[in-house]
């Protein structure tokens, strides 16, 4: 480590014992630990390292189940509905995207719709480990309710993200990652810890005025969605939400919209609620099912050098594809190091600390 970058391994081996510490097994805690550092390595500090201190508040709160059963209550040859028992995201995540794939090998796609689950990590790693089936991945999940619809101050909705990960032959696959808001939570808290402003449209007081503070949620303010207000398309950023929010918790008997428990141990659970915990879903369409493999990887090689090739706007020297500046990052990262914020850094000796395990 040096200069504050710390290698893959070293973050890696740390996150694992913080979770095993908890009292997670030592499986679930490697689960935890590579989709925390799949963020890092991905530029998505947002989901990574900072993630760390809410699960051990949220731990120490008895807010999550360290040890749980996560299991299918309800199935069909190609769908499944997933109770994750109120584990740790990303244990209740990992296992329901292995179900769709089983699925998908046999009927052709599998769905699966996930409740009594918490914040997962990035949506893009559960997409992504469809492509070494020769499948498309899909994942979207809810989240506790920081966003305003359009018109509104009153926080009803999540972050709410949608992954989608499609294969290539000779290409790097095709990744799209994204909020259906102009910032992920999480960047807030990042910009926070930087003590940074973000731009105006991310976020608005709770008055309903623009703002660019990052704290902001701590006075009532809420985040915006796509668009940042209806003159921009913010209605749209809305449907992609109403979405997300529907296909997560209405099919899976998981908390919609303002009832999502909260994800970080300071705000107090909702005494409302319309279903289980966090709600997820996840998909895998097998590309046999259409056409055969080799066929719609050569078309897909096509599509993205197409895109490639188009002409750039002033000051840009390329076009880039869905996915391509998180696999730079992680080639530069897993390379240089992993950077964190001392704030960040800050919180993890101090959790260290109280654990008993090391960090540095």
């Amino acid at each position: 480590m040096q200069n504050d970058r710390y290698q893959y391994t070293y973050l890696f081996e740390f996150t694992k014992n913080v979770f095993h510490k908890m009292g997670c097994s030592l499986s679930d805690s490697e689960t935890i630990a590579e989709v925390f550092l799949a963020a890092e390595l991905r530029d998505h500090a947002s989901h990574g390292m900072l993630r760390i201190k809410d699960y051990y508040e949220l731990w120490k709160a008895g807010r999550i189940n360290v040890n749980p059963d996560v299991r299918i209550v309800h199935e069909s040859p190609s769908t499944a509905v997933i109770d994750g028992d109120n584990a740790v995201g990303m244990v209740a995540a990992k296992k329901s995207m292995i179900t769709a794939i089983e699925k998908a090998e046999k009927a052709g796609s599998g769905w699966v719709a996930t409740r009594n689950s918490n914040h997962f990590g990035i949506a893009g790693y559960y997409a992504m480990m469809a492509l070494k089936h020769d499948m498309i991945g899909i994942c979207l999940t809810n989240a506790n309710p920081l966003v305003a619809p359009t018109f509104s101050t009153a926080r009803m909705m999540g972050t709410n993200p949608i992954a989608v990960a499609i294969p290539a032959k000779n290409q790097p696959p095709f990744v799209a990652d994204f909020a259906t808001t102009p910032v992920a939570r999480g960047k807030l808290a990042v910009a926070e810890k930087k003590g940074e402003k973000v731009a105006f449209g991310f976020v608005q007081d709770k008055f309903g005025n623009p703002s660019d503070d990052p704290t902001i949620l701590k006075s009532g303010g809420s985040m915006l969605t796509l668009g940042g207000d209806r003159i921009h398309g913010s209605h749209k950023g809305y449907c992609l939400s109403a979405i997300v929010d529907i296909f997560s918790a209405v099919f899976s008997g998981a908390n919609f919209g303002p009832f999502v428990p909260p994800s970080v141990a300071y705000l107090p659970l909702l005494e409302k609620k319309v279903g289980e915990g966090t709600g997820h879903f996840f998909g895998a369409m097998r590309i046999d099912a259409f056409q055969e493999a080799e066929e719609f990887k050569i078309k897909m090689d096509e599509w993205i050098s197409t895109f490639r090739a188009a002409k750039p706007s002033e000051g840009q020297t390329h076009v880039i594809i869905p996915g391509d500046p998180e696999r730079e990052a992680e080639k530069r990262n897993r390379k240089e190091g992993i950077k964190l914020v001392p704030a960040i850094k800050k919180d993890l000796i101090e959790i260290a600390r109280d654990l008993k395990i090391d960090f540095e």
